[in-house]
């Protein structure tokens, strides 16, 4: 998938105005948040993971939280384990760095960390390891059809 497909998906929803395109990588959380002009927190990661049934799944959580790791087997029936680089490309159809809910393979459940809603806007990956879109958690909801769950910890 590329930042251009994305911002037509988002723009056919009404949102394409709010994708940015960066001269600079937004690859990790911190380099996003500096691209973006945000606090970590606010940037919303994308982890791909290994599901129960063996396809893929996404999880989008704030920036500066972290997989709990008993909240995650309780909620999924599984131990969290993340996708390799070549398997999130292949089996989402995004790249490492880039990783968004949007326009995923058919198949790839996307869920959206409760710890997200704290904020009024959040910014995930658009497509590519050098973008990213403005939204609410709510916008966010809808755009990707992600479900709410609790499987992060934030930092003490």
């Amino acid at each position: 998938m590329s930042f251009e497909q994305v911002q037509a998906y988002l723009a056919s929803r009404g949102y394409g105005e709010r994708a940015m395109a960066f001269d600079v990588s937004s690859a990790t959380v911190p380099l996003a948040a500096l691209a973006v002009g945000v606090e970590e927190a606010r940037i919303a990661k994308t982890l791909s993971f290994r599901a129960a049934d063996g396809g893929a799944q996404l999880v989008v959580c704030a920036g500066d939280a972290r997989i709990d790791n008993p909240k995650y087997k309780a909620r999924f029936g599984t131990k969290a384990r993340m996708l390799t680089a070549e398997e999130a490309q292949q089996e989402t159809g995004h790249a490492i760095g880039g990783v968004c809910p949007f326009l995923v393979k058919e198949g790839v459940r996307v869920y959206l960390d409760e710890a997200m809603k704290r904020f009024d806007t959040i910014y995930p990956a658009c497509g590519s390891a050098n973008s990213a879109v403005k939204l609410t958690p709510e916008e966010l909801a809808q755009l990707s059809g992600g479900e709410w769950v609790d499987v992060c910890k934030l930092p003490e």
